[in-house]
């Protein structure tokens, strides 16, 4: 589908539109059409890798080092299954002169914190999966430079959290081709991994105290992506990798809750610039032969995925680059350390590529999505999926993370995330009035400035019901209650503030196209949006004091998946020195003829009264919100 009414077709903005992704050369194919477009950005020593003038906070030669070493995460089980790459000259010499501190395009010395520690791991990965590539046809001077830089890069500090692995998968790199490594140094950056393993699959993505509640999408391809990778290569580790291999297993068991039939899945939390890493999961498994669903099922959801990014316009016209962005190229959304050389750790999704064409995951036909509840629940993280045809959307209480970083709110504690809609990135922190507030209740104390929720304090999941509390001043109190309710869903609000606030709460962006052309209803207490492209987003008040709603069109380009959205949002007053409820009902999807019908009957709000008897009787802390020891020890 089209992500505006443009007459230029979005197609052209993605050169991977017209490859199936249904079969092995299929994705042979994309890994080439991906990697081409980079060719003329290498540098005459070929160890760099400028896509434009901009950088992140990291200096200019590791920002040159990800365009150089990310494709790896590609090229490398590309050649491990047989295929042909004819560029192997251009990382060779790469490599020798990106490692000799003597030329002009040295990477530089790894420091402690280093972003070279994330492009030393797919150094590490091309050592231990390809070495006649990368490695053998090097001369001795050319070895000792490489093999000094990549044990600077794992003997220097990490930081505390799944980049431990970066040290492990270099190392592993380093005993395949014989250089000796300190091994206490890797034992205990995998005993620093195990202490961030919390329960039923889940890492924490940061092992320290003052940030223990991370959890996103950096476990699936990044925790049991390097997991998985090690039990592979390091089997004689018996223990250790049959732990690996048990958490991704039971981490698939909440993963496949996080995609929609179209094969487009839930966005939530930083570095969504990586975009279809996403699928990196699936295609680990099929490499560690874990079969924890059908083989034909795993291939379905790891095709559909790439189908649904392969649809979106992500790409520059002109060379067909990846951009920094999510659903289009968007820079508003990216973190400090975002680059133009960033996105390229997509490719990890081809680690299946390492398998022969034999195996069963190539060859069993690929199974539609599995028959799943119409709500599934994750204690462990706080988080509620519920499934309709082509949407699915997480609602949320657990997780945070109290890192500095652009867009925490919004990245980790919107009330629902979706498959359709994203979410959206506020632009302006002085325009109240205009905000987009999806998913979201912003409070504002003069009209101009706003606070939402970007803590919790405490979470709750009472059956599938979700509570939390969190205080956006010290003097302002909210309770939230989350209800699934088939395509609906359901929030109720009880706010005890000091002062008066105005209130702006949101449904879902739903996408907006040119000339006006989208329905827009503004019936007193309820709003809808109804866009030609088939989408419906609605919001209706069940509040004791009727809020008034209206369509609000926010700034342009703060949506993940839109360039422009419509936002359907109540405003509402809280008096000073009282307790003041408020509750909703939202509704939304892309097929806009059902949920009409759906608009006449909305489900019945429970009063606060009978949430509170619900979470008294069945409610359960969120794992991750229980109070962190950082001296645990684990033990098997």
């Amino acid at each position: 589908m089209a992500i505006d009414s443009s007459p230029i077709p979005q197609f052209r903005f993605n050169p991977v539109t017209g490859n199936p992704h249904k079969t092995r050369d299929d994705i042979v194919a994309a890994v080439h059409t991906l990697f081409n477009p980079l060719l003329p950005a290498f540098s005459a020593g070929k160890a760099r890798v400028a896509l434009d003038s901009s950088g992140s906070t990291w200096d200019r030669a590791a920002c040159d080092l990800e365009g150089f070493a990310r494709p790896l995460f590609g090229l490398v089980p590309l050649a491990a299954g047989g295929s042909s790459f004819e560029h192997w000259d251009i990382y060779r010499e790469g490599l020798k002169n990106g490692t000799d501190p003597a030329h002009a395009e040295f990477w530089g010395l790894v420091t402690d914190m280093d972003q070279r520690h994330v492009e030393a791991t797919a150094l590490g990965y091309a050592l231990l999966v390809v070495p006649e590539h990368v490695w053998d046809p090097l001369d001795e001077t050319a070895r000792e430079n490489l093999a000094r830089w990549l044990i600077q890069s794992r003997n220097t500090k990490h930081a505390n959290n799944n980049h431990k692995f970066f040290r492990v998968v270099v190392d592993l790199g380093l005993e395949r081709v014989g250089v000796a490594i300190d091994k206490d140094g890797t034992e205990q950056y995998l005993q620093d991994l195990e202490e961030m393993y919390v329960d039923d699959g889940w890492f924490r993505d940061n092992g320290n105290a003052e940030d223990c509640r991370r959890l996103d999408w950096y476990n699936p391809f990044a925790w049991h992506y390097y997991g998985l990778l090690y039990a592979v290569y390091r089997p004689e580790d018996k223990a250790r990798a049959a732990r690996f291999r048990q958490r991704a297993r039971l981490f698939a068991q909440h993963m496949v809750h996080w995609y929609a039939d179209t094969g487009a899945n839930v966005p939530y939390g930083r570095s969504l610039i990586y975009r279809h890493a996403t699928a990196a999961f699936w295609g680990m498994l099929a490499v560690a032969n874990e079969e924890v669903l059908p083989w034909g099922v795993i291939k379905g959801l790891y095709l559909r995925n790439l189908r649904w990014w392969a649809a979106q316009p992500i790409c520059r016209l002109d060379d067909g680059l990846l951009t920094l962005g999510y659903a289009y190229p968007n820079q508003l959304l990216t973190e400090r350390y975002s680059s133009t050389g960033s996105p390229w750790w997509s490719m990890k999704a081809f680690a299946p590529l390492a398998l022969p064409a034999d195996h069963p995951f190539w060859t069993t036909d690929e199974f539609p999505m599995p028959r799943r509840p119409p709500v599934y629940t994750d204690p462990t993280a706080g988080m509620v999926f519920t499934h309709q045809p082509d949407h699915t959307v997480m609602l949320i209480s657990g997780p945070g993370t109290s890192q500095v970083m652009r867009g925490v709110p919004e990245k980790y504690f919107k009330f629902a995330y979706s498959s359709r809609y994203g979410f959206s990135v506020e632009s302006d922190p002085m325009a109240f009035g205009q905000a987009v507030f999806d998913s979201m209740i912003g409070l504002s104390d003069d009209g101009r400035h706003y606070r939402v929720r970007d803590q919790v304090n405490t979470a709750y999941l009472a059956g599938d019901v979700l509570f939390s509390t969190w205080t956006p001043w010290s003097d302002v109190t909210v309770e939230t209650w989350i209800i699934p309710s088939g395509a609906w869903h359901l929030r109720v609000h009880r706010i005890k503030s000091s002062r008066p606030l105005q209130t702006i709460e949101g449904g879902f962006a739903a996408p907006r196209t040119d000339f006006a052309a989208d329905q827009r209803v503004e019936a007193g207490s309820s709003a809808y949006a109804v866009s030609i492209l088939g989408d419906f987003s609605g919001i209706l008040d069940g509040s004791p004091r009727k809020r008034l709603a209206r369509v609000n069109a926010p700034y342009g380009n703060t949506s993940l998946m839109f360039p422009r959205t419509l936002v359907p949002q109540l405003l509402g007053n809280v008096a000073a020195n009282a307790q003041t409820i408020f509750a909703s009902a939202i509704l939304a999807g892309p097929d806009k003829q059902a949920l009409l019908q759906a608009w006449s009957t909305p489900p019945q709000i429970p009063t606060v009264a009978e949430l509170e008897e619900l979470v008294a009787d069945k409610g359960i802390r969120v794992k991750i919100t229980e109070d962190y020891n950082p001296t645990r020890q684990w033990h098997p």
